[in-house]
């Protein structure tokens, strides 16, 4: 058991789940970090994760790095049993782990196996993931009624915006929303905070294919805010939350996108 908050991570090896685990790290969580990477070879792969771990040590926290397909409901009780046994506790859950489709379709011509795909790590397991950490969130502030717990899901500006090509990425982040939601209402008489981020065109592996199509579109407007997103951009919301600096806010969308939900004639 440790004095210090303790916070799980999905997808925190890199990207924006590595941004908000050193933000969290920062602020005086120990973390647990999940991943499910594998190399260029299709073979498990720890190095981005151990390189996360490093960085997060490195700030004073204490962290897990647990290899977990958050699709799996076996990997996600092991990783929740993981932090349970190492840290006995849990006072806030970001549900970040996240795919695209491997191969763009336009919407006339994409596959059932690709959905399933896309909608079982983006959706499904967030959704029971949350469904049993929030349990234990319970468990807790029946034990310690001070105790604050907080749980973020990392959307998308996908969830509004149109892209044929990638339907199931849309539909999966859309429903992120009501998900966000639901968990939010019921979750409101324990003192249970659950927000969603929807950022928009971060600097991250996933975007970097289309880095030179982005840059153009940022060049000519499309955000108002003319730059990428960085990790950082978008760890800092979460910061903010952990602080309970939103407390009040439970169930809210804050867009991480440069203004890009405006609507400018």
């Amino acid at each position: 058991m440790t004095d210090k908050p303790a916070a799980i991570v999905t997808g925190g090896s890199r990207g924006i789940g590595k941004g908000i685990a050193l933000e969290l790290a920062g602020l005086g969580y120990d973390v647990a970090i999940s991943h499910f990477d594998f190399d260029s070879q299709g073979r498990p792969d720890e190095c981005a994760a151990q390189a996360a771990k490093d960085e997060i040590q490195n700030l004073g926290a204490a962290c897990l790095s647990v290899r977990a397909d958050v699709s799996s409901a076996e990997d996600r009780q092991l990783l929740v049993s993981t932090v349970e046994k190492r840290f006995a506790r849990c006072d806030m859950l970001v549900n970040n782990a996240g795919v695209a489709p491997l191969k763009r379709a336009d919407l006339l011509d994409a596959d059932e196996e690709s959905f399933q795909r896309v909608m079982k790590i983006n959706l499904q397991g967030p959704y029971f993931l949350t469904q049993r950490v929030a349990r234990w969130m319970i468990e807790q502030i029946a034990e310690n009624p001070g105790r604050k717990c907080r749980i973020v899901n990392t959307g998308s500006m996908s969830a509004y915006t149109s892209s044929p090509a990638r339907g199931e990425y849309c539909i999966s982040k859309a429903a992120i929303g009501m998900m966000t939601a639901l968990f939010a209402d019921r979750l409101a008489e324990y003192g249970i905070g659950v927000f969603e981020l929807r950022p928009g065109i971060i600097a991250t592996d996933m975007t970097a294919v289309v880095k030179d199509k982005y840059d153009k579109l940022i060049a000519d407007g499309l955000t108002p805010i003319r730059r990428w997103g960085t990790p950082q951009d978008v760890a800092k919301v979460v910061g903010a939350i952990a602080e309970g600096r939103l407390d009040f806010s439970t169930g809210q969308v804050i867009n991480v996108d440069g203004g890009f939900h405006l609507r400018r004639l």
